[in-house]
């Protein structure tokens, strides 16, 4: 039995509209999508299902890449439509999105899982008609302590952090999209979550953490007082 999954047929930025939100934490998707059409040589943009659509050849076969022209809450009224006219499966449908509870630039893939309180993701997935879909979320980070607003406030401000950072996340973005396209998510994600940068610095950094932290927790304490044995 193949159990290989189906391509993807359908690939998803999620954002908001308009010049207001051009270039914020929460256009993250769209931005990552954009690059993959400019890397793919995908068709002139037309207006279809709500949204901005183009076509391209990718490297399983042909796919749409589709940025909904909706608001974020409202991403499923694009989605939707647009996965039934292509015949897509909630599994071939590849969405795209910014995620707070990732820290700044890092990009990690699955398939399913809940919504996270992220409303384009509830919205698609009524949409869809379930959450089978695959996910590519984009790390934008929670407010620093001394941001004034919430969570919603912070994703639809613009990127503070230096504009290389921000185009290397999206390119990595755009990297396990084709990644995804050509080898699947379980491939995507073996090799990039793997590679991520700055893993194996921060994984041996918390070794060291954890011995130190060991190492305290053998120590008396109290300092030992004159004893017939050792305080070991």
């Amino acid at each position: 039995m193949d159990d290989t999954p189906d391509p993807i047929r359908l690939v998803v930025g999620l954002g908001n509209p308009g010049p207001r939100y051009a270039g914020t934490r929460h256009n993250a998707g769209e931005l990552v999508v954009d690059e993959v059409a400019r890397r793919l040589g995908a068709g002139k943009a037309v207006t279809r299902y709500g949204g901005r659509l183009r076509e391209a050849r990718g490297p399983a076969g042909p796919v749409a890449l589709l940025v909904p022209l909706t608001y974020m809450n409202d991403s499923g009224d694009a989605v939707g439509p647009a996965a039934g006219s292509l015949h897509a499966a909630p599994g071939q449908v590849l969405v795209v999105h910014d995620e707070l509870d990732l820290p700044f630039g890092a990009v990690r893939g699955k398939v399913g899982g809940g919504a996270g309180g992220h409303n384009g993701l509830r919205s698609v997935t009524r949409g869809l008609g379930g959450p089978g879909f695959a996910r590519i979320r984009l790390g934008v980070g929670k407010p620093p302590a001394d941001f004034r607003g919430d969570g919603a406030d912070w994703v639809l401000m613009r990127f503070t952090e230096p504009r290389e950072e921000v185009e290397a996340m999206i390119r990595r973005g755009a990297d396990m999209v084709e990644a995804v396209l050509a080898d699947g998510m379980p491939a995507a994600v073996e090799r990039f979550h793997a590679s991520e940068p700055g893993a194996r610095a921060a994984a041996r950094a918390e070794r060291r953490e954890a011995a130190r932290l060991a190492g305290d927790e053998a120590e008396p304490a109290e300092p030992a007082e004159p004893a017939e044995e050792p305080a070991e």
